[in-house]
């Protein structure tokens, strides 16, 4: 290669850079792999994450909202829950009764982040906590 770029190498590891460069380019991958394995770390590492930074990163669009607690009024949380998901009477008190015991219950899956904070005050009002993911 006629434009080589001048590293200064430290006079600590000139003499291990002179062995690495002796190295052919089989041994030398063989010796990335020993040093990956023996420090616990991948030489890989920081070129994904320099193009992962480069690179758009998605937003995540669809939220998934969860009742996780009822709370002491309960048959708020019934309305909202009859509100939110246009589901009967039967079907929301099951849903409650079910959050109540202890199982999260999904109320509303794929909505955007707007509605899904909307929901979350609703369930808010009525004293449930819902988690969003």
């Amino acid at each position: 290669m006629t434009d080589e770029v001048k590293i200064e190498v430290p006079a600590k590891f000139k003499g291990l850079v002179e062995e690495i460069e002796k190295l052919s380019i089989v041994e030398l991958a063989e010796l990335v792999k020993v040093l990956e394995t023996k420090f616990g770390v991948s030489a890989a590492a920081p070129v994904a994450a320099a193009a992962s930074a480069a690179g758009p990163v998605e937003e995540k669009t669809a939220f998934n909202v969860e009742l996780k607690e009822v709370g002491a009024q309960k048959i708020e949380v019934i309305k909202v829950v009859r509100d939110v998901t246009a589901k009967g009477l039967k079907e929301s008190k099951d849903l409650v009764d079910a959050a109540a015991a202890g199982t999260a219950q999904m109320v509303k899956e794929g909505v955007k982040k707007e509605e899904a904070d909307e929901i979350a005050k609703k369930f808010a009002a009525a004293g449930a906590k819902v988690e969003i993911k």
